[in-house]
Formats: structure tokens, C-alpha cells, sequence
């Protein structure tokens, strides 16, 4: 019997070693693989804007002015020389073009506004339509000298321009003598060339975007006095450190100019619908 009843006993003092074995070693989490999930999931991810490189060599992005006309400060942008012209390396657009539409995409979320500049002749009517589009207020003529520093008197005669011409819509200037009127129309008529594109505007804008720093300097100029931010095409004779948000591209070529405004308003809209 005793023969019997010792291998049955070591058998169980074995067994209940096991016990202690298992519950001195510390149980693995269940949720230590779920944590790192979550953790990768809350990574921040790159917006993918769709800037194809093959887009912006066919549209002329690339192409700068004449070798002479360069300004020290766009020599990082630039990749070489063609035909005594510099040009622009494009890895390097597509670059600051992704962190200005990043910006630009943060800004319209935000419900805030952004003010298109751009008075060349030939895409006038580029930044209009566009401008528009977006929901945006615009200026395709001469930028007017205290925009933002004198933003009072420039909302007072938005005002009166309003006033004018809901004037003229409703009929009320026909108590007018016809020289009257016609004076009024003519005045009405430079008055909308001046603020037709900003008399949404309330309160100055949050963020502005130049399609030429050079030849609306007078606009960056404003912006930084004021504090708004800015986001302006760099061609290679322009200085780039005077936007926050530069983006080294052709700014004379209509479609370049086309290809950077189409980009912009994707990422306006796409972000309004979200």
C-alpha cells in the first residue's frame, strides 16, 4: 500500500509546483497588441494631394528666367540651365507645394478665409474663376495701398459700393436726372473693379495667396505687417524667404500658373465637403 501511494503524492506535489510555476510568471497583456495598433493608427499621415511631377514638366513649371535675372535666394530651388535659362527643380516644388496645400487644407477646415492675388493681365480672369469657385474673396487688379494696414476706410467704401449698386439693382437711381445717373454708373464701374472681388470680406483675411511676389509685393508687404500669413508662386527671380509658404514654380506661364491654382482649389473644396 505504501508502495502504492508515494508515486500518486510526488505526482501531486509536482503538479501543484506547476501551479506556482505558472502563476509566478506574469500573464501577457491581451492588450499589448491592440495598444501598438492604436498607437500606429494615430500616426499623423500624408495627405496625398496628387502632385505628379510628369503634370508640372508639361505644364512648364520648371522653367525660370534668364540666368542673369536670378536672386541669390532661389539658388537652393534650382537644378540647372537650359537655353541661358535656369531650371527649376521640381522635386523640390512638388515639396513645398505638398506643405502650402497641407496649410491651405488646415485653413479651409477651419472655415477661414484666403485672398487670391494676382494682376497679371494674362490670368486675371485664372484667379477670378478660381476664387470663386472656392468660395473666396479676390483681387485681379491693382492692389489697393492699405488694404490691410487701413483696413477701416478700405470696408467703409466696400460699403458704399454695396450700397451703390444695390441702388442700381433695385431701381432707386431713377429718381435721378439721366446726367446724374450716368455720372453714378461711371463711378460704379471703377468702384467694382476696385472691390467687386472683396466686398464679402468683414475683417481682414487669414491667409494670403499671390500668384507673383514680385509684381504684388506691395500685397506681402501688408500681409507680413499685419500678421496674415502668406503663400505666394517663386519664380527664380524672386525672394522666397518673404512668404511663409513659398512654392518654386514657373509664375508667367499661363498653365503653370493653372496647374498650382487647380491644385489649390482641390484641396479647398475637397476639404469643404468633408
Amino acid at each position: 500500500m505504501e508502495d502504492k501511494t508515494k508515486p500518486s503524492s510526488a505526482k501531486a506535489t509536482a503538479d501543484e509546483e506547476k501551479k506556482l510555476n505558472k502563476k509566478s510568471v506574469p500573464p501577457k497583456k491581451a492588450t499589448d497588441k491592440k495598444i501598438d495598433k492604436r498607437t500606429e493608427t494615430k500616426l499623423p499621415k500624408k495627405e496625398n494631394f496628387d502632385i505628379n511631377i510628369h503634370d508640372m514638366l508639361s505644364a512648364g513649371v520648371n522653367f525660370g528666367h534668364r540666368t542673369f535675372r536670378l536672386h541669390p535666394k532661389m539658388q537652393p530651388y534650382i537644378e540647372g540651365i537650359k537655353s541661358t535659362a535656369h531650371i527649376i527643380d521640381l522635386n523640390q516644388t512638388k515639396e513645398k507645394l505638398q506643405q502650402a496645400l497641407e496649410f491651405i487644407q488646415k485653413l479651409s477646415s477651419e472655415e477661414k478665409i484666403i485672398l487670391f492675388v494676382g494682376t497679371k493681365i494674362p490670368i486675371k480672369s485664372l484667379v477670378k474663376n478660381t476664387a470663386e469657385e472656392c468660395n473666396m474673396p479676390y483681387i485681379n487688379e491693382r492692389w489697393l495701398g492699405g488694404t490691410f494696414t487701413n483696413f477701416k476706410t478700405i470696408l467703409k467704401r466696400i460699403e458704399l459700393y454695396k450700397d451703390v449698386q444695390n441702388k442700381q439693382e433695385t431701381g432707386e437711381l431713377k429718381k435721378y436726372t439721366k446726367k446724374e445717373r450716368i455720372k453714378i454708373s461711371k463711378n460704379l464701374e471703377r468702384m467694382k473693379i476696385k472691390f467687386e472681388g472683396i466686398k464679402t470680406l468683414t475683417r481682414i483675411p487669414d491667409a494670403l495667396f499671390v500668384t507673383d511676389i514680385k509684381k504684388d509685393h506691395l500685397a506681402i508687404k501688408e500681409a507680413s505687417m499685419r500678421g496674415v500669413k502668406t503663400i505666394g508662386i517663386c519664380d527664380t527671380n524672386t525672394d522666397p524667404t518673404l512668404v511663409d509658404f513659398p512654392i518654386p514654380a514657373n509664375d508667367d506661364a499661363i498653365a503653370s500658373v493653372r496647374y498650382i491654382l487647380g491644385k489649390v482649389k482641390e484641396t479647398i473644396l475637397k476639404s469643404k465637403t468633408k
